[in-house]
């Protein structure tokens, strides 16, 4: 038997009783080899459970590959700015296996912009695609070209799994919810209702799936545990000024003077936090998503209590390696990569600078 170690394909070639090309063409799945040559050469790989260096194969290989990834417009501090900083981190890692990565944007409050996306996805003709579903039925539109092109894709920050991506990168967004929910409970002990403070923009409604999650997984907790409790909603129109933002939580706090707990499932706690500062409230618990920079100060400034952390650097460069290891090394991708649910406070924050790339 030949030493497993030192074969090569010329080995193999000579062993089947076929040109070097030959098994080549079948360690790649290329064309070009007859049936019966075929399976001599794949007798001959069993027998000697013979694994080829995939990565050498990879490097030495002229073949390029192309990744799009598909964010909403956004402005450079945002949650989804530091994914797309973990996107490029990941890329970089890549650029010796001729690796290309190129992103689109879409306006989240303007749906139709996303068939925009869908087009250049398409004409571009991707190896991969990166997906943020913030609209399902959009992202219905595109995976259904997709699955017709047989070009692989993954979600993150928010799931679709009955789109059945290769892999999703990303909280438990019910579980998170469902924590969040058990953390806010702990910090009063009196009153018997909490608000939800959501955005709506322009009149619609800002939340996205995996902000609906949350506040499903939130009401599930309070539901079991607190039932007896009111949850209240108010809805901030993000095209308003701070002026009127303020008037408007002026008259909440007016009409609900006991309240003492809220939360909101987004990464604008920021904008609830500087309220409770600039109006000097004292005794209310606030609970939020992200951290961004203007939510990390107040929770140093103690308007905010909790932050919870999504690691989007992290969640942006994961999504990137595994789907570029799939393409390039043929690897397994595990369908379901969950984030882990960091719960952030004044006191510990300044400890988990990987999280925002410091």
């Amino acid at each position: 038997m030949e030493n497993l170690e030192r074969i090569r394909i010329k080995d193999i070639a000579r062993m089947a009783e076929v040109s070097v090309g030959t098994v080549d063409r079948v360690l790649h799945g290329r064309h070009g080899v007859s049936e019966s040559s075929r399976q001599r050469v794949e007798e001959i790989l069993k027998k000697l459970n013979y694994r080829p260096n995939v990565y050498a194969s990879a490097l030495a290989s002229n073949k390029k590959y192309s990744i799009i990834y598909i964010l909403p417009e956004h402005e450079e501090g945002s949650y989804w700015s530091y994914i797309e900083k973990g996107i490029r981190q990941a890329s970089e890692s890549f650029t010796d296996f001729h690796l290309s990565i190129h992103p689109l944007y879409y306006n989240p409050y303007t749906p139709d912009s996303f068939d925009a996306c869908i087009q250049e996805v398409m004409a571009q003709n991707p190896d991969g695609v990166i997906i943020s579903p913030t609209l399902p039925e959009k992202t219905f539109s595109l995976v259904g070209e997709l699955n017709k092109a047989e070009t692989p894709y993954v979600f993150i920050d928010s799931n679709l799994p009955e789109l059945k991506p290769l892999a999703f990168f990303g909280q438990n967004s019910i579980q998170s919810g469902y924590f969040a929910g058990s953390i806010l409970m702990l910090l009063a002990h009196k009153g018997n209702q909490v608000v939800i403070f959501r955005h709506i923009y322009g009149g619609k409604s800002e939340q996205s799936n995996q902000q609906q999650f949350r506040e499903k997984g939130f009401r599930d907790y309070m539901s079991q545990h607190h039932p007896d409790y009111q949850i209240l909603e108010l809805d901030i129109d993000m095209k308003l000024s701070t002026e009127e933002k303020y008037a408007l939580l002026d008259t909440f706090f007016a009409t609900h003077p006991h309240i003492n707990r809220g939360i909101t499932f987004n990464s604008q706690v920021g904008i609830f936090g500087e309220y409770i500062e600039n109006r000097n409230i004292h005794n209310f618990h606030l609970l939020g998503y992200d951290l961004l920079e203007r939510n990390v100060k107040c929770l140093k400034n103690g308007s905010v209590h909790f932050l919870i952390a999504q690691q989007p650097i992290r969640l942006g460069h994961d999504s990137v390696e595994e789907l570029s290891r799939h393409l390039i090394f043929k690897k397994e991708v595990r369908p379901l990569n969950f984030m882990p649910i960091d719960l952030l406070t004044a006191d510990n924050v300044d400890y988990y600078p990987d999280i925002l790339g410091k």
